[in-house]
């Protein structure tokens, strides 16, 4: 048996630690079947902001009569647009395993792994045991048991980024962000979309007045059915036949795609975390405090494994502390002050801090001040007549509670905020910076100068 001074599960975020730990002269293992660089480079944020980018193209393209602009799409390189996604993240991830196969102080083992007993793992044919265990092994797909689903040759996010010809019709399962996005990316480029959501809006974990618009918005493109369950899924002959119930409503979708993007669940039951005293709560994610320590000694975990926050972002940050905490011997708390998020839809949205239904249930004092983009100079140049700025503050102390955004670059207005919050200031800091006119980030500080106090 092979022993380590730290053993790293998951070559995403964990391997942020696994480098520091190496150059330190530490005895390092990376656990991770492949490819390398985890969810976000290969399955998630890097190759579909690439494709999405495409979408935007053809937006922007089937937009441009209302700027003067007479154009047309004469056809899409479907496979192009994939292949060159999956082209750059595959080169990257094929870097990222020759740096760790090259670095003397770190030994890959790429193959699924499963805990055995205290910090012991069982890694193809062979066992290795760590002195400190980091686990940062992520999420996938779940698939929820719809009767005949495993019947069919579904596909999840995983595959949707991949797909070498474009479908002429999709169904998606699901309503949060990543239906949102691939709705986007596919719907943009000509696919028809139909959309089975339960909840009454779309991206139900948002702001309620942004998930309204923003299926509103939706419902204008696609074929969002809110508030109906799939119930029944078949195949006939290539065709797939979802049967989606309502209340008092039946309906048959017939699509040549079906996606499912119903979540994702961690990874905790393929490792037997269990075996190593890690417990999990009642969804199966790790249980970790503070200090990203589990319930096992000498074990910490990060990233969406853990799952407080299901980002890129908050996974860097959480492997800087489990930096210090294990590597380091120092013990610090992890500081999540103004996580932000996005959705790279269309609409984009993005949000940070609390939103207005948490106010209303925290009965808080809070203040609510609201801006819409085409009220402001770059917004009417953008002719963004759906996008505006929610952003909450304390009555007392005027301090920035939170923000939600729908529109335009909404992805990048929110850093703003994020920067305000994260340094302690009050709204006033926004309504007194220099804010370059007409840039669109007019918007978030006449959002805050609306404030009704």
């Amino acid at each position: 048996m092979q022993t380590f001074d730290l053993i790293v599960i998951g070559a995403g975020s964990g391997l942020n630690v696994s480098s520091a730990a190496a150059d330190m002269d530490l005895k390092v293992a990376v656990v991770e079947k492949g490819p390398m660089g985890g969810t976000c480079l290969n399955r998630g944020c890097i190759p579909s902001k690439i494709i999405i980018h495409s979408a935007d193209v053809a937006e922007t393209i089937k937009k441009s009569k209302a700027f003067g602009i007479n154009s047309k799409i004469n056809s899409v390189d479907f496979a192009k647009i994939t292949s060159r996604a999956s082209g750059i993240v595959d080169k990257e991830a094929k870097e990222i395993e020759e740096a760790i196969i090259e670095d003397k102080n770190t030994t890959l083992f790429k193959v699924e792994a499963k805990f055995i007993g205290e910090r012991t793992l069982k890694v193809g044919n062979e066992t290795i045991k760590g002195d400190k265990v980091i686990i940062a092994a992520g999420t996938r797909p779940s698939v929820p048991p719809i009767e005949g689903l495993s019947e069919v040759n579904y596909i999840t996010s995983d595959e949707a980024l991949r797909l070498k010809k474009q479908p002429k019709i999709m169904t998606i399962l699901g309503g949060g962000y990543i239906a949102a996005e691939l709705a986007h990316f596919y719907g943009a480029l000509g696919t028809k979309i139909n959309i089975v959501q339960r909840a009454k809006f779309l991206i139900p974990n948002e702001d309620e007045e942004i998930s309204q618009k923003f299926t509103e918005i939706f419902k204008k493109k696609y074929n969002v059915f809110t508030e109906h369950n799939a119930t029944k899924i078949s195949k006939k002959g290539k065709k797939f036949v979802v049967v989606a119930e309502s209340k008092n409503k039946k309906k048959k979708l017939i699509s040549d795609a079906l996606l499912i993007a119903t979540g994702r669940i961690p990874n905790t039951d393929v490792l037997d975390v269990k075996k190593t005293n890690v417990e999990v709560d009642d969804k199966g994610f790790i249980k970790t405090n503070e200090y990203l320590e589990t319930t096992a000694k000498n074990i910490w975990a990060l990233g969406d494994i853990v799952g407080r926050y299901l980002f890129k972002h908050s996974a860097n940050l959480e492997a800087e502390y489990v930096y210090y905490n294990t590597v380091l011997n120092k013990k610090i708390k992890v500081d999540y002050t103004a996580m932000p998020h996005a959705i790279f839809s269309n609409p984009q949205i993005a949000g940070v801090g609390l939103r207005e239904q948490d106010l209303k249930g925290k009965k808080t004092d809070y203040a609510v001040g609201r801006y819409e983009f085409i009220k402001s100079g770059m917004g009417l140049a953008l002719q963004d007549d759906e996008g505006f700025v929610k952003i909450f503050a304390d009555r007392k102390i005027r301090k920035i509670l939170g923000c939600s955004i729908l529109g335009s670059n909404a992805s990048t207005l929110i850093h703003g905020v994020v920067i305000a919050m994260k340094a302690g200031l009050t709204v006033d800091s926004l309504s007194k910076a220099v804010h370059i006119h007409p840039a669109l980030s007019e918007v978030v500080q006449r959002a805050v100068n609306n404030i009704e106090w």
